[in-house]
């Protein structure tokens, strides 16, 4: 029996050796997101809405297009707009429209927004570090080949 199926406490195999490897990719996804849950909590984000900060504080003063927002995104959100409008009714974002194109609305994060992923940075990264950094820079740099090697037939 593989750690998987003990940990999920399955019985049977699994069909496949790839189904395991799929099922092992998402519970581990899930985890490591139960860790950034509970760092984010505090300062009452989700991860989206995380992720969407970092976009924009990467993105500088001039800010993106709602579309490159949704592109960048690490975990897709199809209702993109929704979650610009709880960050914008939080002060954390901005939105206004093109001068040139009515049609883009350009996306920035506010200076409350960069203070709160200010404060956010150390707690994320230390625990990032606790539950990742046990692999070591040898094998985080395997697990990084691995993951994207994985991906490379789901375009």
């Amino acid at each position: 029996m593989s750690a998987l199926a003990d940990e999920i406490k399955q019985s049977k195999p699994f069909a496949s050796k790839e189904e395991e490897v799929f099922l092992n990719i998402q519970r581990t996804a899930e985890v490591l997101g139960w860790t950034m849950n509970e760092i984010l909590k505090p300062f009452e984000l989700t991860r989206g809405q995380y992720n969407v900060l970092r976009i924009l504080r990467g993105a500088g003063e001039d800010g993106i297009k709602c579309s490159e927002v949704s592109e960048r995104l690490i975990t897709k959100d199809s209702d993109i707009t929704r979650l610009l409008d709880r960050l914008e009714n939080r002060g954390l974002v901005s939105r206004e429209r093109d001068e040139k194109d009515r049609r883009i609305v350009i996306s920035r994060i506010t200076d409350q927004g960069l203070e709160i992923l200010e404060q956010l940075d150390e707690p994320a990264s230390q625990g990032i570090k606790r539950i990742l950094g046990h692999l070591g820079e040898d094998l985080l740099e395997q697990l990084n080949a691995l993951l994207v090697l994985a991906r490379a037939n789901v375009k």
